[in-house]
């Protein structure tokens, strides 16, 4: 099995390597204030994990350089969602606002959250 889901796991980052979207164009100055938005927030995922191929080509596709953590390779990481974020499930979203932190689990809402702020 854990052969099985090396392979499929490497198609779907050589899928989404050859089908890359297009990140959408700000300008400069809408930019800057997006990439300033974004310094608050880090997605939680492990390489290649579909779900988070799917919220990794959303925030391409928005143009957005939110900094990405691998829980399944890095232990810190790994450590840091589970007692902070409470479970450790993938991708989850670190949203710091106010000093409040959020957790935002499960890939749609991730997107749809993603969409609603920065897809203007």
């Amino acid at each position: 099995m854990k052969v099985v889901r090396w392979l499929l796991g490497r198609l779907i980052l050589t899928l989404n390597f050859i089908f890359t979207p297009k990140s959408m164009k700000r300008p400069a100055d809408e930019q800057a204030k997006v990439d300033s938005e974004i310094n608050n927030m880090s997605l939680y995922q492990f390489e290649a994990c579909p779900f988070c191929v799917k919220v990794r080509r959303s925030m391409k596709r928005l143009n957005l350089d939110i900094a990405v953590r691998d829980a399944k390779n890095d232990a810190t990481f790994g450590n840091e969602l589970e007692q902070e974020g409470g479970r450790r499930k993938v991708p989850c979203l670190r949203i710091e606002e106010n000093g409040q932190v959020q957790w935002m689990y499960e890939s749609n809402d991730i997107i749809a959250h993603l969409e609603k702020k920065f897809a203007s």
